[in-house]
């Protein structure tokens, strides 16, 4: 089975105010930004969608060019936007890192929507993050939570480069990330899986081809993008056999994956805050630095 047609020629303009070059105010106000034109956002079956997906962009004081398109959890059934997507943002910016937040639209069984929506973000953020937010293009990746972690894993195996024909930036630009950080994601939609994600997802009884096209361990090659995970062990909602098994796999294939496996934390990692929630912050930046996203050592 083969990825339904991806819309890439699409264009909006922001609609919040006017958008300078690189970011010149310190701690400047968040900026909105629609994915899709009014009434034209793709289900990937042809048809189109009146909701829309959107972008927050949180610039850094001190911008250093990484930027990251964040995709929070929720099951596919909801979107945990602050503590999963505004809350990193803000920390990515006391690094320097320009933090995107895409609340995207729910799949309620049309599997592709999520996809369409991080991959249209992505698109904006390398057409239109170098004049106007301070981006490098060339240092962008995503990260997700849960199942914003499975949409995260997603945009690093389903990707294309562009299309060159098209009369837009974004439509030119590709949707591939630079790099992939999984905090206690949703990988696999076969055994192991969360029932409600892939419920959500792909409706409540799918066929076995969109199972294992959606099962993202089953879809790496040498060109995924590198990858960061970490999981807690005892993560009982979702396994960590979905982080230990999209690691082991990447490796295989010669890409670069770090995982860190936590002793305690849970689904959530204790709320999001003390020593695991630390951990896994901590050895992400490391990892950025290895990978030279970020500078230094």
């Amino acid at each position: 089975m083969k990825l339904p047609s991806i819309v890439i020629g699409l264009i909006v303009l922001p609609v919040i105010g006017v958008l300078s070059a690189a970011p010149k105010r310190a701690e400047s106000e968040p900026i909105t930004v629609p994915l899709w034109l009014d009434g034209k956002a793709p289900n990937g079956d042809g048809t189109f969608d009146s909701e829309n997906a959107v972008i927050t962009v949180h610039r850094p004081a001190k911008p250093n060019g990484a930027a990251i398109v964040i995709c929070p959890g929720g099951g596919y059934g909801g979107v945990v936007i602050g503590p999963e997507g505004h809350g990193i943002a803000k920390w990515l910016n006391e690094h320097g890192i320009t933090g995107v937040v895409l609340r995207y639209r729910l799949p309620r069984g049309r599997a592709s929507v999520p996809l369409l929506d991080v991959q249209q973000a992505l698109r904006i953020v390398r057409a239109r993050g170098p004049k106007e937010w301070g981006c490098d293009p060339s240092r962008l990746g995503v990260m997700g939570f849960s199942a914003g972690g499975h949409l995260a894993s997603t945009a690093v195996t389903h990707f294309d480069e562009g299309d060159p024909q098209a009369s837009s930036p974004v439509g030119r630009a590709s949707s591939r990330p630079d790099f992939g950080i999984l905090i206690y994601p949703v990988i696999t939609m076969g055994a192991g899986t969360h029932g409600g994600s892939r419920r959500n997802l792909l409706g409540a009884a799918p066929p076995e081809d969109l199972v294992e096209l959606y099962s993202n361990e089953k879809q790496v090659t040498q060109n995924t993008s590198p990858c960061y995970l970490a999981h807690a062990k005892d993560d009982g909602p979702v396994p960590p056999l979905n982080s230990r098994l999209f690691h082991e796999v990447l490796k295989s294939a010669g890409v670069e994956s770090e995982y860190l496996e936590l002793p305690t934390g849970g689904h959530g990692l204790n709320g999001y805050k003390g020593p695991m929630w630390e951990a896994w912050q901590k050895g992400v930046l490391t990892w950025m630095r290895r990978i030279k996203v970020l500078s230094g050592v």
